[in-house]
């Protein structure tokens, strides 16, 4: 699939792994959609939809900035009337906006995991319940949710079960979504990382630099993401994605590159064994 003149919303793609996306397929000229909460810098974090649109514009795509807090459903509908008055159509979403709080059920404060639930589950449910009107319509119409395969082993849920529902909840709606929306030949994914990525989250919240440097860069998903959303929408569906896997696939072996810092030992990431 050829991404130029199709209209990609994505959330949370103000930084990090969703920006990277955002520059990866405006690269092939696609129209991109910022849809985040960043209307003013955080020192800690960095960016703003108002940068990230004007670094998608200069890698070549057309984009657009929309201040939207998925938790409210008034502001998805606005993001996507906004979105089909400039571009008119919407050919992919990609629901990467997450909330995290590794914290035991004792620590894990009601406003944590009305956050994570609000924001991971909620949200993009409503975001993609907006969008499949106009998904119908694309000619090779994709979801792809930044989440985990689902691993059942009790060490994924002893430390912070109220993330890992919230993640593996967006997971168990992208296997509903391929299914419920095979008729419409609208396909639905998901993808996580092999390691952990160097972040926000993983620089202020995991590890540190320690851990920053056991990562590789954020371009590992936004290529993983390339490959995947310009699959057949019919032929590529219900699958819960590692980028690894997605490489391979593609007769891609050497990763060597995307390493932060190149031979180091990487970190494996959440949920994987």
């Amino acid at each position: 699939m050829s991404f130029a003149g199709k209209t990609v919303l994505i959330t949370g793609a103000s930084r990090g792994i969703g920006k990277s996306i955002a520059l990866r397929l405006a690269r092939e000229g696609a129209n991109v959609v910022v849809a985040a909460k960043s209307v003013e810098e955080n020192p800690k974090l960095g960016g703003t939809i108002f940068s990230a649109a004007q670094e998608i514009e200069a890698a070549g795509g057309q984009a657009l900035a929309v201040a939207c807090d998925i938790r409210f459903e008034e502001q998805i509908a606005q993001a996507v009337d906004q979105t089909l008055a400039r571009f008119g159509s919407i050919d992919v979403l990609v629901n990467n906006a997450s909330a995290i709080s590794l914290t035991t059920t004792e620590q894990t404060e009601a406003k944590r995991f009305d956050l994570m639930h609000d924001v991971n589950v909620r949200g993009t449910f409503l975001m993609t319940k907006a969008c499949i009107p106009h998904l119908r319509k694309s000619s090779n119409p994709h979801i792809l949710t930044l989440s985990p395969p689902i691993n059942l082993d009790p060490k994924w849920f002893e430390k912070h079960v109220a993330y890992t529902i919230s993640k593996y909840n967006m997971s168990l709606m992208t296997m509903g979504w391929a299914k419920e929306l095979e008729k419409d030949r609208i396909a639905a994914n998901a993808l996580w990382p092999r390691t952990t990525i160097d972040t926000a989250a993983v620089r202020n919240l995991l590890g540190g630099q320690m851990l920053v440097n056991m990562s590789r860069k954020p371009e590992i998903l936004a290529d993983a993401a390339y490959y995947i959303l310009r699959r057949s929408s019919t032929q590529c569906t219900g699958n819960l994605f590692v980028d690894e896997q997605v490489f391979a696939q593609e007769g891609i072996t050497d990763l060597s590159h995307y390493s932060v810092i190149p031979g180091a030992t990487l970190y494996t990431d959440l949920f994987l064994d």
